[in-house]
């Protein structure tokens, strides 16, 4: 499966010259270098993926070896060291005016960025490690987020900064503050010159922590940019002529691959040094300044989710194509793919791709008149009876997608979102509006793509919070040398998980949670319901429905709400019932009624296939030592569950079987991940044998 940004019209709109940004990025990226070390650039220019490390394949399996071991721990006697030097400075700036608070930060980020630029291979570590180095910085951000925002940064917050200007992986328990913890990190990097990328998982979240930061930005003279989907090209890059620019990962990446269109970046140095020689003044590559100005330091929050689960699918930008898949094939291909039988005509692999059986193609009706010769062919007929087959057994409505206004809306299942403008490749997308007897839309063409592994390695520096990274950690340092640093929790939880309820089949199941959802909410507790998918929420919400039981749901149709139902599920007696959209980064804030009561309850109705987005679930709740309550009351009739052979089922406790297939479902995962981004690499040496670099 492929995930496509259309461009609409053509290339010229999303390409247009903008106007002067209103703050401009001064470009000195020397501290991101410096803190890079010397592992960070393998590379001609400052758009290109990181090369080949030095070394055979004998170092770099040793070097790989260091992401089987676990990840680090941050030790409290160096948290509070550090607190307790911060604090230090901090009694001296407090009587500052403004205006000499935020002149104290200058010479205080030079004299780091001098000891970090430093000869020696460990002067940039040894720098980080200095607290009389890196006090200052913190303190004067500190008192500025005091002022501005009304927090002072506990001491696990200053020491997960830390960690992320080293270009490391923070791991913080979910409700620790991560917000806050990439403003400061952004703040001292952007304060000295480097252009900072805070990288979120959806456009909601993007613009909720960049409004919610900017007040800290603005008291250094910094400012704060955010890109948005629908956005047009003159806005987009004045987002990305700020310092510290809020982005989604996907957003991000399309855009980098609009630039590269456009050509900016796509010769290497040393060429595009030699076209300056020939050509003087035409801008290199290309005319027109790109939309992404620099590539210096990246904080991605939610890191897991987008350098790992977002990774699965390379992202490809397309434009409409006539003539690629002609409506009446089409429109055979799905009635054709109804007429064949699972295991006689065709197989469902645990890949969620499509094995056709020999004489498959045979069993189909006839191809209508009038299409061209090719598809008359069995190789043809039988690639397009695949993607049918897909459409019909492997996309679900109202679960992988949505029909909006008469249109096939594509639903992210790891946040619970619509991707409004993104379609499926190859034909797949209008043989699901085929499927669901929608307006079919023109086919496309693929213009550029690129994978987040890819992507993400052309940063000079890149680091990423997240509170489950644990179980990513190999991954993360094979694939992008992230190292994961684990940090603990500024207050002890108090969440309670209840034993898990094992029911015999989904309308048991709904029952049961509209029980205890009900009973927790007459007792005062707020209460949120977990689903997967939109149809599973809007199942339960039936129930409660049916019930007369009052309460709220959240998930893709209902999006343009978000902002209200979340600020309400904190709420005493208020059952909300979500997608995955009220997983990563919603903070739910009970009243103090709620909190009397024991605190938010979760409820997850089903497992997912990776348990890091369950354990993001329950983290909604007993957040900064706050009570709350977690449970899970779930079917065995579950899909997770019945794809299990049936021998394990026979034999293995429910719990066993649930952390079995979740293991199965990860290593299918990663397997997937690796394959994509084999595939992207053998593309790209391909197309740069033929003389151009994607």
């Amino acid at each position: 499966m492929y995930e496509s940004l259309s461009l609409p019209g053509g290339l010229s709109s999303p390409l247009e010259l903008a106007v002067t940004p209103v703050r401009a990025i001064t470009g000195d990226a020397t501290l991101a270098r410096a803190l890079a070390g010397s592992s960070f650039r393998r590379a001609d220019t400052a758009r290109d993926e990181r090369g080949a490390e030095p070394g055979g394949a004998a170092e770099r399996f040793l070097r790989n070896l260091a992401g089987w071991w676990p990840p680090g721990h941050g030790r409290a006697g160096a948290i509070a060291a550090l607190d307790a030097a911060i604090a230090q400075q901090a009694t001296s700036l407090r009587p500052l005016p403004d205006d000499e608070l935020a002149q104290r930060l200058a010479p205080a980020l030079a004299a780091l960025k001098a000891r970090a630029a430093a000869p020696g291979a460990t002067a940039a570590r040894r720098a980080l490690a200095d607290d009389r180095l890196l006090a200052p910085v913190l303190a004067a951000i500190g008192e500025a987020a005091r002022r501005r925002l009304g927090l002072w940064p506990h001491p696990v917050q200053f020491a997960a900064a830390r960690v992320l200007l080293s270009g490391t992986l923070a791991e913080m328990g979910t409700g620790e503050g991560k917000t806050l913890v990439a403003a400061i990190a952004a703040t001292a990097m952007a304060a000295s010159g480097v252009a900072v990328h805070v990288i979120s998982t959806n456009d909601y979240l993007a613009r909720r922590d960049c409004e919610e930061m900017s007040p800290l930005f603005n008291f250094f003279g910094l400012g704060g940019g955010v890109v948005q989907g629908g956005m047009q090209a003159d806005d987009r890059r004045q987002a990305y002529a700020h310092p510290i620019c809020y982005v989604s990962g996907k957003e991000l990446v399309f855009d980098y691959l609009k630039d590269r269109l456009a050509g900016h970046g796509v010769l290497p140095a040393q060429l595009s040094q030699l076209q300056q020689l020939v050509r003087p003044g035409q801008g290199g590559a290309g005319a027109g300044r790109p939309l992404i100005p620099a590539l210096h330091f990246a904080i991605v929050d939610e890191a897991d989710s987008v350098l790992i689960d977002e990774a699965r699918t390379p992202m490809i930008l397309s434009r409409e194509a006539t003539g690629v898949h002609p409506p009446a094939l089409l429109h055979w291909a799905v009635p054709a793919a109804r007429t064949l039988q699972a295991g006689r005509h065709f197989q469902l692999r645990p890949d969620r791709s499509v094995e056709l059986v020999a004489g498959a193609v045979a069993a189909c009706p006839p191809l209508p008149e009038g299409l061209p010769a090719a598809w008359r062919s069995t190789p043809w007929r039988a690639q397009i009876l695949r993607q049918a087959l897909s459409a019909l057994h492997l996309f679900n409505l109202d679960q992988h997608y949505i029909l909006a206004e008469g249109k096939v809306q594509i639903v992210d299942e790891s946040t619970g979102r619509v991707m409004p403008d993104r379609s499926w490749e190859q034909g797949l997308h209008q043989l699901i509006e085929a499927k669901e007897g929608v307006e079919l839309t023109p086919g496309r063409e693929t213009l550029a793509r690129m994978t987040f592994q890819r992507f993400f390695r052309r940063y000079y520096l890149l680091s990423g919070l997240t509170g489950t990274a644990a179980e990513a950690a190999r991954e993360l340092w094979t694939v992008y040398r992230l190292p994961v640093h684990r940090l603990p929790p500024n207050r002890p939880s108090q969440r309670r998980r209840a034993p898990d309820r094992w029911l015999p089949d989904t309308a048991a199941k709904w029952q049961a949670v509209a029980d205890v959802a009900a009973a927790a909410a007459a007792r005062g507790q707020p209460v949120l319901v977990g689903t997967r998918s939109v149809e599973a929420s809007e199942q339960v919400a039936a129930e409660f429905q049916r019930r007369g039981v009052a309460h709220g749901v959240l998930n893709a149709r209902q999006d343009a709400e978000e902002a209200q139902i979340v600020a309400a599920a904190g709420l005493a007696g208020r059952i909300t019932v979500a997608t995955n959209m009220a997983g990563r980064g919603t903070d739910i804030r009970p009243d103090a009624a709620a909190l009397a009561a024991g605190g938010l309850l979760v409820i997850l109705t089903e497992y997912h296939e990776s348990p890091r987005i369950d354990r993001q679930l329950f983290g909604r709740s007993g957040r900064q030592g706050q009570p709350g309550q977690g449970a899970a009351i779930v079917s065995a009739a579950d899909p997770l569950l019945d794809k299990l052979p049936a021998l394990l089922r026979a034999v293995l406790p429910l719990a066993a079987q649930v952390r079995w297939a979740q293991s199965r479902a990860e290593r299918r995962a990663l397997r997937a991940r690796m394959q994509t981004l084999k595939q992207d690499r053998e593309l790209n040496r391909l197309i740069g044998m033929a003389g151009r670099v994607t």
